[in-house]
């Protein structure tokens, strides 16, 4: 439970239909092995004490009598558990029943939560037997007064996002379940104790049911459905359970297949995306009751997975789709800017790297859709101090691929003259003799652009936004940077996907770029071969990427990005090796939020975004909060 992971359990006992007794029994073996794993809630199926499918047996009153014994005994043989417990049962009240989720902790009953909508349609006539409660009462059982309705709420006193509510297999299948004012009034997880038949595409709907209610409600989701101890006469049931958290399927059960599911729920997380979503109700209904249970944080053994690389699709086809839409929203972008403007040409420092090649193959795109001719590209490669021949080489094949206009305008007199102006000795090879080439590419591309009549479309790159890696008023700046939402993990997926899909002279070309070390070229060579090699200097864009996801998107605390990094990178890199690192991001990016002030436009492609007009507005002088 630290750091907000949560283990839920979904489980479907082997019953017999009127046993309640023996049902009992196998509720409570299913219990202690959720527990012994690390579970903290747990849910079972609808009417799962008696059986969904005893019919007019529920008219019986011994069959009542023995459900209510049941889920007594149910407490009593769990007290020792720390674990949150919810049992369908039958319950009486006032001379009617009601189809319930009774729930248990530490060995007492907490309350039951009434089942909203009784389905009396098809197969089901519950209405025959249950009645529905509009609002919260009592109920008095064994000598002892306990809540009951729809409308009951269960949290924990030590934990405030995690607040639990409950609605009964129906409830999820109308128009306006009853998940949505629970969430609303503060639950993050919601249960539903279900008995859903099986019939040819209930599960696929099962699951879009549940998928979009999790993620509309940005809550977690746990489905426990009756199976095959419930399938007589004419229905037969799955056992269909899954977990859901925020529309993202975590666990799911096979198909007639009893038993248990489980996975780890982050409730952090849930809180975190309902602050930040400023259009999430948050209501404060009186007819609410909220009871408190306590519950011991511990360090749950997580079974959950991280994504190493957050912005890349493992699916081919996914990323293949996902790369066409990036590539066809970066070309809309710059389309329309120079729609706007009424420029028929660009100019793009094409460095023989990435994130330039990018920008070229985006701006060739942008032309097509504008029925442009490419000629009014403008490639201009400005050797310098530590340019390579095969970046130089690679940056004039791949202007000539797309069709640009290549210019080559070396920098290497400029930058010296300038060095000796200011009395820098141009032997020491600091700060200021990188940057120097960097702010005399941007002035060389800013004229350009300005003797064509066009502009500047920029190359930098939304991990080096994060990093702080440009050199402000240098590669920092331009007229519109394609890049900016697109982080380094996935600039070398997108050029991939162009060269798998472009002609084979542009191909040759891609693939030997992105073969190539990432690096500024800003000091010289060794023996021709590239000296500077940008990740040994800030270290590996993957984790850096994936901090910045984690932070950015979630707002997660530096001590659980540190805990999913390790699960996430597994034997890739060691503990010491992601802890260096983590603290050079906080490090740079609270350092550099100066230099993302004043970003030129740039498209938004995706959920993380670092531009001051869009989703991410930081104080420049802001203490590293850790």
């Amino acid at each position: 439970m630290k750091d907000g992971f949560i283990k839920a359990a979904a489980a479907t006992p082997r019953i017999k239909v009127g046993d309640a007794k023996g049902n009992a029994e196998e509720i409570i073996k299913q219990i202690k092995t959720a527990s012994a794993g690390g579970a903290k809630i747990i849910v079972f199926p609808e009417l799962c004490v008696t059986a969904y499918t005893c019919g007019d047996l529920f008219l019986q009153d011994r069959l009542i009598k023995n459900a209510i014994d049941a889920v007594f005994e149910i407490a009593r043989g769990t007290k020792e558990l720390d674990i949150l417990i919810a049992v369908g049962t039958p319950v009486p009240l006032c001379g009617s029943l009601y189809n319930c989720a009774a729930v248990i902790k530490d060995g007492a009953v907490l309350g039951f939560v009434t089942k909203t909508h009784i389905p009396n349609y098809s197969e089901f006539y519950e209405a025959r037997h249950f009645a529905a409660l509009d609002e919260n009462a009592a109920v008095m059982l064994n000598g002892t007064e306990y809540p009951i309705g729809p409308k009951l709420l269960f949290a924990a006193e030590n934990m405030p996002d995690f607040v639990v509510g409950v609605e009964i297999c129906e409830d999820l299948w109308v128009a306006c379940p009853p998940s949505s004012a629970h969430a609303e009034n503060g639950a993050s997880v919601i249960l539903n104790l279900s008995a859903s038949d099986e019939v040819i595409g209930k599960a696929e709907y099962r699951r879009s049911l549940a998928a979009s209610q999790s993620g509309r409600a940005v809550c977690a989701y746990v489905y426990a459905d009756a199976g095959r101890g419930e399938s007589s006469t004419d229905m037969v049931f799955s056992g269909h359970n899954f977990i859901y958290e925020n529309g993202t399927l975590l666990a799911e059960s096979k198909l007639f297949e009893n038993g248990m599911i489980t996975a780890d729920i982050d409730v952090d997380r849930l809180a975190l995306e309902r602050r930040k979503i400023s259009t999430f109700k948050n209501s404060f209904d009186a007819g609410y009751k909220k009871i408190y249970f306590k519950t011991e944080i511990t360090k749950t053994a997580l079974e959950r997975s991280f994504d190493p690389h957050p912005f890349v699709p493992k699916d081919k086809e996914r990323l293949r789709e996902r790369c066409e839409l990036i590539f066809t929203m970066q070309a809309e972008g710059l389309a329309k800017r120079l729609e706007h403007i009424g420029a028929k040409s660009v100019t793009i420092g094409v460095s023989g790297g990435l994130d330039s090649t990018l920008a070229l193959l985006v701006s060739a795109r942008a032309f097509e859709r504008l029925g442009l001719d490419k000629s009014g590209i403008n490639a201009v490669t400005m050797p310098c101090f530590g340019t390579t021949d095969r970046t130089y080489k690679n940056a004039k094949r791949l202007a000539e691929s797309v069709g640009a206009k290549l210019i080559e305008i070396p920098i290497s007199d400029a930058v010296t003259v300038h060095l000796k102006d200011i009395g820098a000795d141009i032997n020491n090879h600091n700060t200021t003799y990188e940057n120097a080439q960097a702010r005399e590419r941007t002035q060389v591309l800013m004229d350009c652009a300005g003797e064509t009549g066009g502009i500047v479309v920029g190359t930098g790159d939304l991990s080096e936004l994060a990093l702080g890696w440009a050199t402000y008023n240098g590669d920092h700046m331009s007229m519109y940077g394609v890049n900016c939402s697109i982080p380094k993990t996935l600039v070398r997926y997108l050029v991939s996907y162009v060269a798998e899909t472009g002609g084979d002279g542009l191909k040759e070309t891609l693939f030997d770029i992105l073969g190539t070390p990432v690096s500024p070229e800003l000091l010289p060579p060794k023996d021709g071969v590239i000296s500077q090699v940008t990740e040994d200097l800030v270290g590996p864009y993957e984790l850096h990427d994936f901090f910045l996801y984690n932070f950015v998107r979630f707002g997660f605390e530096k001590s659980k990005i540190y805990r999913m990094a390790k699960l996430a990178f597994g034997d890739a890199y060691d503990e010491k090796t992601i802890a260096k690192w983590l603290d050079v991001f906080y490090d740079r990016f609270y350092k550099n939020q100066f230099k993302r002030s004043c970003v030129p436009d740039g498209p938004k492609v995706g959920s993380v975004t670092l531009s001051p007009r869009g989703d991410w507005r930081m104080p420049s002088d802001s203490v590293v909060i850790i």
